[in-house]
């Protein structure tokens, strides 16, 4: 082995081991000692789940990388910075730290959870100050808002949002505004805020102001705040007044909307408010002239008017014959007719039409109006058209339990008695003989045009077939027939499509003793006929009776013959017998 010479002794002595085998110049105990102290004195000592202060010192597309004074920078996610769209670099932030290291070396921090740690005791400090904080909302849910206060969720109901309703929610997302903490569920961890309180504040004082001022007949300018089917609710500057229905306008009106529409600026007038004047009563047709008093001053009944119809009762229709002015067409103006009908069977609401003014009251504002009117009277010369006598077809109108009423005509109306509809039935009630809407030929009994009254009669058609009866089943007739049911007390038989004769039930029995029954076929004598009550009686005993009877009365009277010849006989006898005895004597 060769020796080794000084000048190789003095480089391997100086040759630098360290930075050959680790790439590294070795560092002294001395130096490392100093550099670590000074890594503990600069640099703070990083944990999970820490809070710490760090600072954005640059921004990507998606992250923020934080600088928090420790060994190595910290990555965020820019998710959790939506609230604050306007962070940059150089900003402070609160940030826990998540993971300590991933693999790569680099810290993991939480922005959220930094700031849901320390948000509860912001929040329980501002409910209890009554600290005004800012809030983003972030989205709409049901029955309000969802709003970052601190980075807690906190609902911010649709009633809370302003002092007036809101009917646009989504103008409220993505902004951030100023809201009061108004409750706090520490259970469900839950937070209730308002935007509301903070204006009804300054409203509160300016309401009392408002309200200290109010006067009936004032006009004050407000805003439409609300409208319902029964009125409009006014904002007077903090102040609610409510427009009835009926005090928008002097025409009628079917919906408020109709006149006015939200957020609309208007003049009200004070009508009235209670004692406190918590409730008050606003007019708005009554700052323009009522309608009636721009009425023509030469307007009079007789005059002629068109108008529209705006409301319909079963009584009737109104007719608004200029803004604000209605005129009643009575449903017995609508038609000559008697026979009253609903007024819907003549107009329907919105129809225009032509009117008659009937009766006219502008103290009173009152008008009526008819537009039958407009046609001749139906009435006028009826008794040339209707004369006593003539015959006419008609249509079934109308029951009553006494008679039919049948229309002629529009307007002409006449009644049948019921005892006036058949020569031959018996009918109880109309409904039995004839049905509302046929056409039943009618001839006119009487006519009274004064009282417009018309009597009609059916039967008088024909000749009273009963006239003819009288003489064919006059009392004493024989008439075969069939017995057609039994009833109570008797039989019936049919003669013919008019006669129905009654059989009491002792004249059924027959010569032999026997009873006729349903379906049996035998003579019958008329017993009693009465064209008034159109009431026929037949027997069928009466006939084999009357012949017995005869023979009877015969043999009597034979009989009777034979004594009295007999008796006569013995006399001679006995007077010849008493001659004899005296010339013996």
């Amino acid at each position: 082995m060769a020796e080794i010479t000084k000048e190789q002794q003095e480089f391997l002595n100086e040759f630098n081991w360290n930075k050959y085998e680790q790439g590294i110049d070795e560092v002294k105990e001395d130096k490392l000692k100093e550099f670590e102290d000074l890594v503990d004195k600069n640099f703070i000592e990083t944990k999970a789940d820490e809070l710490v202060e760090g600072v954005v010192t640059h921004l990507t597309d998606r992250e923020a990388i934080i600088d928090i004074n420790a060994k190595s920078e910290g990555v965020i996610s820019l998710n959790e910075f939506r609230y604050n769209p306007n962070l940059k670099v150089g900003d402070k932030v609160e940030v826990l730290v998540d993971i300590r290291e991933d693999k790569a070396g680099q810290l993991i921090l939480s922005h959220r959870k930094a700031r849901a740690i320390k948000a509860w005791d912001r929040v329980n400090a501002a409910h209890d100050s009554g600290e005004i904080v800012n809030g983003f909302v972030k989205a709409r849910t049901k029955g309000g808002m969802i709003v970052d206060v601190f980075g807690i969720e906190a609902f911010l109901p649709g009633s809370q949002i302003d002092v007036k309703p809101i009917r646009d929610y989504d103008q409220f997302v993505n902004k951030t505004m100023e809201f009061k903490i108004v409750k706090i569920n520490h259970e469900f961890k839950n937070v209730v805020v308002s935007h509301k309180a903070l204006i009804e504040a300054d409203i509160e004082e300016q309401k009392k102001e408002i309200i200290g001022q109010l006067e009936k007949g004032q006009v004050l300018e407000g805003v439409v705040k609300n409208i319902t089917s029964y009125g409009v609710f006014i904002d007077l500057g903090g102040v609610d007044g409510l427009i009835h229905i009926t005090d928008l306008s002097w025409s009628r009106i079917n919906h408020p909307t109709e006149v006015l529409e939200l957020d609309q600026k208007l003049n009200v007038v004070i009508l009235d408010f209670d004692d406190n004047k918590s409730r008050i009563q606003l007019g708005l047709k009554q700052l323009q002239k009522h309608p009636w008093e721009a009425l023509p001053a030469d307007l009079k009944v007789g005059d002629k008017v068109k108008g529209k119809v705006v409301v319909i009762a079963d009584y009737g229709a109104f007719v608004e014959v200029a803004d604000g002015v209605e005129g009643l067409i009575h449903v017995s103006e609508m038609s000559w007719s008697t026979h009253l009908r609903s007024a819907q069977d003549f107009v329907n609401i919105g129809d225009e039409v032509e009117a008659v003014v009937l009766t006219l009251d502008k103290d009173e504002r009152k008008m009526s109006l008819g537009i039958k009117q407009l046609t001749p009277d139906p009435w006028a010369g009826i008794t040339a058209k209707y004369p006593v006598g003539s015959k006419h077809i008609g249509i079934v109108r109308n029951f009553t339990n006494f008679g039919v009423f049948v229309e002629l005509e529009e307007g002409i109306d006449g009644l049948i008695y019921i005892s006036d509809l058949s020569w031959t039935k018996k009918i109880k009630h109309p409904s039995e003989f004839v049905n509302v809407g046929d056409k039943l030929e009618v001839v006119v009994l009487e006519l009274d045009v004064e009282t417009r009254k018309l009597s009609l009669g059916h039967k008088q058609i024909e000749p009273n077939p009963w006239d003819k009866y009288e003489q064919e089943f006059g009392v004493g007739t024989i008439h075969k027939g069939t017995i057609s049911k039994l009833v109570d007390k008797g039989a019936t038989v049919e003669f013919n499509k008019d006669i129905v004769a009654f059989i009491p039930t002792r004249h059924l029995e027959t010569e032999d003793g026997k009873k006729l029954g349903k379906g049996d076929t035998a003579d019958f004598k008329i017993i009693e006929f009465n064209k008034e009550f159109k009431r026929v009686v037949g027997s069928h005993t009466a006939i084999f009776r009357e012949e017995e009877e005869k023979v009877a009365k015969e043999a009597a009277s034979n009989i009777a013959n034979n004594v009295e010849k007999s008796t006569l006989g013995d006399l001679d006898i006995l007077q010849e017998l008493k001659d004899k005895m005296e010339k013996g004597k």
